[in-house]
């Protein structure tokens, strides 16, 4: 099974992991990771644990997380997932970048460029 976590999602966990990197807590972050599963993608990786419980999950790749580097727990909540068939996909901030800069270029393509007449008109010239 696939799991796609949007922009908003990914925020979230990146926001929550600064936050616990921060105050050297990771229970909100708990909370909060659990809270970017939808309820089926939660059963399905209930179903495929061992312990049948997502939040234990959790904590044991929280306990497993150095708890200095966001994206060290990105890469360790996709392995994890990964280890138990649910393939995580997710858009990270370079894909982001990418996208806004592929935008900005269709933009200024569509965009008519100012154009000068081919021979200019003299105004001071009277017939």
């Amino acid at each position: 099974m696939e799991i796609f976590l949007d922009r908003r999602a990914v925020r979230l966990i990146r926001a929550s992991a600064q936050e616990a990197i921060d105050e050297g807590d990771t229970e909100t972050c708990r909370e909060d990771i659990l809270e970017v599963f939808t309820e089926e993608q939660i059963e399905e990786a209930e179903r495929r644990l061992d312990h049948g419980d997502m939040f234990e999950f959790l904590t044991d790749v929280l306990d497993e997380w150095s708890g200095e580097d966001v994206d060290e727990l990105m890469d360790l909540i996709e392995a994890q997932l990964n280890e138990i068939g649910l393939e995580l996909k997710f858009e990270d901030k370079d894909e982001e970048e990418d996208e806004f800069e592929e935008e900005e270029e269709l933009e200024d393509e569509d965009e008519p460029e100012d154009e000068l007449p081919a021979d200019p008109v003299d105004l001071d010239d009277e017939p």
